[in-house]
């Protein structure tokens, strides 16, 4: 039943029609092709911008006492959620990191009971002001090289002051 010439009948059948997908592949490439020339794009349309050179300008600095001023406990609640896998907001339960009970204006490395410290704290400053929070928060990684907070940080500057707002409103 399967002999030499049905063999060479089904491979003559693929050889054909692969032919007929290359040659229509390479006529639609010619036919539709925009580009210049062998790796080239070009654009198929432009659109005009009045400020063109404009868009490469730096985010303005963040004016923190207006931020402070905006900030809300309630949304920042909702944000510690981030923080609640490794900190404890009660007096003393500490975590895999400290207590942040009344963080807000404590010294630096002080967590009563908490002896995890890595030391790379202390380059933040002397004391956990709302300042030295939002620049920490940022990265703690870039803020305290060395520190041994994993914590990629909070990029978004409203997050950081709602959360700070939240933290103050903790221990009162």
């Amino acid at each position: 039943m399967l002999d030499t010439m049905t063999f060479t009948k089904v491979l003559g059948g693929f050889c054909g029609a692969l032919l007929i997908f290359l040659l229509g592949n390479w006529a639609a490439e010619s036919l539709y092709h925009v580009g210049g020339g062998h790796g080239e794009e070009a654009q198929a349309y432009v659109i005009e911008v009045a400020d063109a050179g404009a868009a490469t300008t730096e985010d303005e600095p963040v004016d923190f006492e207006t931020l402070m001023a905006s900030a809300d406990a309630a949304a920042g609640e909702k944000v510690f959620g981030k923080c609640r896998a490794c900190h404890k907001l009660e007096q003393g339960a500490n975590a895999t990191g400290p207590y942040l009970y009344g963080v807000v204006g404590r010294p630096i490395d002080t967590a009563e009971g908490y002896g995890s410290y890595s030391g790379a704290l202390l380059q933040v400053g002397e004391t956990w002001t709302p300042e030295n929070l939002f620049h920490f928060l940022e990265s703690p990684r870039t803020a305290a090289p060395g520190t041994a907070m994993s914590f990629a940080g909070l990029p978004d500057p409203e997050d950081r002051v709602n959360l700070i707002a939240y933290l103050d409103s903790t221990d009162q």
